[in-house]
C-alpha cells in the first residue's frame, strides 16, 4: 500500500511590513511630493512659447534690419503724419490673425515713424531723468576730451595726469552716479511705454484698402 503524502506546507508571507520600512515609505513619498510642489517644479510646467510669438511678428529680422540700417536712411522714409494717423483706419482686430497681419504690415510700413517714436520717447524719458541725461553727457564729454589729447598726458598748474589717469577718474565718477541716477528704471519705463505705443498702434490700424484686396486676390 502506498503511503499518503504529507500535506505541502504553504508559507504566506506576512502582509504587514516592518514599521521602519513602512516609515521610510511615507517619508520618501512625502519628500517626492513637496518637491513636486515646490516653485521651481510648478514653474518648470509651464512655459511660455517666447520663440513662437516673437517668429510670427518676425521681431528678429526686423532688429537685424534695424541695426543695419544708418540713421539718415532710418529717418528718410517717414510716412505723411496724416497717414500715420489716420483716425478712419482704427478698428479693433477681429481675431489673432488679423493682429499678426497688422503688426507685420506696419512694422514695416512705418518704421521709420516708430523709429522717431521711439527717439521721442528716449529723449522725454531723459529730461524727466535729468541726473541720468548728466552722466550721459559727462562720459561723452570726457571721452571726447581725453581722445582729443591724442595720447599725451594732462598738464594743468603744475599737475600731470596720463590718460589712463583720466579714463580712471571718468569711471570712478560717471559708475556711482549712473547707478543713482536709477537708469533700470527708466530703461524699464521706456521698453514698456515703447513696447504698448509701438504695437498698440501697429494693431489697431487697419491695412490700406488696396492692400486687403490684392491680398485677397492672391
Amino acid at each position: 500500500m502506498s503511503q499518503p503524502t504529507p500535506p505541502q506546507i504553504i508559507s504566506v508571507a506576512n502582509s504587514t511590513s516592518h514599521p521602519d520600512s513602512k516609515a521610510q515609505s511615507e517619508a520618501s513619498r512625502s519628500s517626492n511630493s513637496q518637491n513636486f510642489n515646490t516653485p521651481a517644479s510648478i514653474m518648470s510646467r509651464f512655459s511660455i512659447p517666447i520663440d513662437a510669438l516673437t517668429s510670427r511678428v518676425n521681431l528678429s529680422g526686423r532688429f537685424d534690419g534695424l541695426r543695419n540700417t544708418s540713421i539718415s536712411s532710418r529717418f528718410a522714409n517717414l510716412r505723411p503724419i496724416s497717414e500715420f494717423l489716420d483716425a478712419k483706419r482704427i478698428s479693433k482686430p477681429a481675431n489673432f490673425g488679423e493682429v499678426q497681419s497688422r503688426v507685420n504690415y506696419n512694422l514695416g510700413y512705418f518704421s521709420s515713424n516708430y523709429a522717431a517714436v521711439f527717439a521721442m520717447l528716449s529723449i522725454y524719458s531723459l529730461l524727466n531723468n535729468l541726473l541720468m541725461l548728466f552722466v550721459i553727457c559727462l562720459v561723452i564729454g570726457g571721452m571726447y576730451g581725453i581722445g582729443k589729447l591724442e595720447g599725451n598726458d594732462l598738464q594743468i598748474a603744475g599737475y600731470r595726469a596720463t590718460t589712463s589717469q583720466l579714463y580712471t577718474a571718468l569711471f570712478i565718477i560717471a559708475v556711482p552716479l549712473g547707478l543713482f541716477s536709477s537708469p533700470f528704471t527708466t530703461v524699464l519705463w521706456l521698453i514698456g511705454a515703447s513696447g504698448v505705443t509701438i504695437l498698440g498702434h501697429a494693431a489697431f490700424l487697419d491695412k490700406p484698402i488696396e492692400t486687403a484686396f490684392s491680398e485677397e486676390a492672391v
